[in-house]
């Protein structure tokens, strides 16, 4: 199955794997980390009674049966929001968050024989009684240190929620903040908060996915909303905001807007919103979609991307990622490549059929190289929730590989994890 056009790329999908076929129940929110030394690919998803996770070591054209994670499963827990990293000596950290005993908090399972077993695990647990937490991601830094991003609010009843029927739920109200830990040791150990967006205890920001450069800069998108009343903590849409830290998390410069002319994110997003990448020369990447009115009056969602050459400094003008503009999900996930390419991608039900994943190649000196291509032919229902998030990972410069989850027809309407290596063959 390929896809071009003219003086594009062809895109050559592969095998698509269904991860979570021995798992009873519904699979989503799969996300993916790859070890491009081994040619490892790593998934984890909200799945199999708890938290799974399954790999491939033949570039992602099969995988292993999935296991659940240690500290995912049992009668008193609740786990969701899944996360993972490489370090540069192979260690495979899987995150996820927990509920139990009242309180809510990141969880890292570390995994020191590629992603065979699952030895350690290690809870970040907060000093309040009933706080607020959600959205962890996790990376790891030259130096091995492993760092740690999420959700966190001291009082877990200031939150209310918006929720939909085919979806999750986002946040009308609460006391907001990113937070992050570090761990110097391997993750064995995390140290004390950091707070990361300005105006803790209700700062507004939530969901904060971050890279580090070779140099040790930490670099971190998050969706931030303005608290308009700190006694109710209403909230006013969101933007994209950029911080970036020198000195190991510690501090944080002052966080700038990316993209603000493209408009604003809507208290009822219910997905994760926003990611960014880094490619081999240092270029950041951004994605996010927008909800807004078209000229005649009705609403639309579009996708968008952005970066920067300059450490996050100085941003492009956000260019369109989506062709259409229809007034659906469209959950934006981006991969840096080779010096100056990106892989972006999308998973969305604008298309009656329902939902689609959908891959397209940038460059910052041509623009889109080619049109979307649709990944899968088989639509997911769209009443049936996909997960927040899905997988995208270049395991080389010419391989980009992607997984989502779906309730397929061949499925009915259970969930499903796919998985699938796409080579990209420039022209």
């Amino acid at each position: 199955m390929t896809a071009a056009l003219a003086a594009g790329p062809t895109y050559i999908i592969g095998p698509i794997s269904d991860l979570s076929g021995s798992c009873s129940g519904q699979n989503a929110e799969v996300e993916q980390t790859v070890d491009p030394m081994l040619g490892y690919v790593y998934e984890e998803w909200m799945g199999c009674q708890g938290t799974a996770f399954a790999r491939s070591i033949d570039g992602g054209t099969t995988f292993s049966d999935p296991i659940s994670l240690p500290g995912s499963v049992g009668s008193n827990v609740n786990s969701w929001d899944p996360a993972l990293a490489v370090a540069p000596d192979g260690t495979v950290y899987a995150a996820f968050m927990l509920a139990k005993g009242g309180q809510w908090y990141p969880v890292v399972a570390a995994s020191f024989d590629h992603g065979v077993t699952f030895p350690q695990v290690t809870s970040l647990v907060p000093p309040d009684a009933k706080n607020w937490g959600d959205r962890d991601f996790i990376a790891v830094g030259p130096d091995g240190v492993v760092y740690v991003t999420w959700d966190y609010g001291p009082n877990r009843t200031s939150i209310t929620f918006i929720c939909s029927s085919s979806g999750s739920c986002a946040f009308e109200t609460g006391d907001l903040n990113v937070v992050m830990q570090k761990s110097n040791d391997g993750g064995r150990t995390f140290g004390a908060m950091v707070h990361v967006s300005p105006g803790f205890p209700a700062s507004g920001g939530d969901s904060a996915p971050l890279v580090v450069e070779p140099s040790g800069r930490v670099d971190l998108l998050y969706q931030g909303y303005q608290v308009t009343n700190t006694t109710t903590y209403t909230l006013n849409p969101a933007y994209s905001f950029f911080t970036s830290s020198i000195d190991g998390g510690s501090t944080w410069s002052t966080p700038l807007k990316v993209g603000p002319q493209a408009g604003t994110m809507s208290l009822a997003e219910w997905w994760i919103d926003g990611d960014i990448a880094m490619d081999a020369a240092g270029t950041l990447y951004a994605t996010w979609d927008t909800q807004g009115t078209n000229s005649d009056g009705t609403a639309n969602d579009i996708g968008w991307l952005s970066w920067s050459t300059d450490h996050g400094q100085h941003w492009s003008s956000p260019v369109q990622a989506t062709p259409d503009t229809l007034n659906f999900p469209h959950i934006m996930e981006v991969t840096g490549a080779d010096s100056g390419i990106a892989y972006v991608a999308w998973l969305s039900d604008s298309n009656p059929q329902g939902y689609a994943l959908y891959l397209r190649a940038f460059s910052v000196t041509r623009g889109w190289l080619s049109d979307p291509i649709q990944v899968a032919s088989a639509f997911g229902d769209p009443s049936v929730w996909p997960g927040d998030t899905f997988g995208i990972s270049s395991l080389s410069p010419n391989t980009v590989v992607v997984s989502w989850g779906s309730a397929t027809p061949s499925t009915g309407k259970k969930s499903e994890i796919f998985a699938v290596p796409v080579t990209v063959q420039f022209h």
